[in-house]
């Protein structure tokens, strides 16, 4: 369901330490499914060449949506310079696939086999996040099962705002009934970061005809830089910092809404 970023702001206030979230996760589960899905949800998000600050986003995601409880793997296809980290598992587990994918609906193909596979082996909701090349969205191949939910990125800064409209254009264009979201990141204040979402889904919405959903900010924080330059997830580097809770909120409006595709 679309919403605003007030509507989740609550998201962001102070709340109870980590450990207690699998178990609050998995009793939000137990007895609302009793079928397994035939795949999970995947959530694409545009990751440029050598754009590290996104390509870590997406893999803390993934780390923070375990945290949560759910399941998680991010695949990236293998030529994606900048994401890190490599291949295989890492921190909880969690997997970084590399896909030999060279186009849209190679790595369409790739993100479904991930999803259909992880799907089998949990009991949990979960997602597949997926880094996508923005110049890829271009491409007219089927990628039905990639681009039905992807993630945006942007901070409030005028440039960065235009770059996020423009990729929301082009997928308003490769696939009309995508749910769209986006992560303000970089705010300082929570007013700035709404009034950044505010202004791309009004624009969003006059010129394209459709509705932005939000998914939260993280916060300027500088220990966000500095787990990037230790190629370590905000939420194990500095589990109690305001980054690392910032995180974890947008991971459970992610983990949320893939629980609501599978119920529905």
């Amino acid at each position: 369901m679309p919403r605003e970023l007030g509507d989740v702001l609550d998201y962001f206030l102070p709340h109870a330490d980590v450990e207690e979230a699998p178990s609050r996760a998995r009793e939000a589960t137990r007895g609302a499914r009793h079928l397994r899905p035939a795949a999970l949800p995947i959530v694409a998000v545009p990751v440029g060449e050598r754009d590290v600050l996104r390509a870590a986003f997406a893999w803390n995601l993934t780390i923070e949506v375990a945290r949560l409880g759910g399941a998680a793997t991010l695949v990236v296809p293998e030529n994606a310079r900048d994401v890190w980290p490599e291949a295989g598992r890492g921190p909880l587990g969690i997997e970084v696939v590399s896909s030999p994918a060279s186009d849209l609906g190679a790595l369409n193909r790739a993100a479904l086999d991930v999803a259909v596979a992880l799907a089998g082996e949990v009991r949990e909701c979960g997602v597949v996040l997926v880094g996508v090349p923005p110049p890829w969205l271009d491409s007219t191949a089927n990628a039905t099962a990639l681009l039905r939910w992807v993630l945006l990125f942007s901070s409030s800064e005028r440039r960065d705002m235009m770059d996020a409209y423009a990729l929301a254009k082009q997928l308003r264009a490769a696939a009309p009934s995508a749910r769209v979201g986006v992560t303000i990141h970089g705010a300082r204040r929570v007013d700035e970061a709404e009034q950044a979402f505010q202004r791309l889904a009004e624009v969003y919405a006059r010129r394209l005809g459709g509705t932005l959903t939000s998914y939260g900010l993280l916060v300027d924080d500088l220990h966000v830089y500095r787990a990037v330059a230790a190629r370590r997830p905000i939420g194990l580097e500095r589990p109690q910092s305001r980054a690392a809770r910032a995180m974890r909120d947008v991971a459970r409006l992610i983990l949320d809404d893939a629980r609501e595709c599978i119920d529905g």
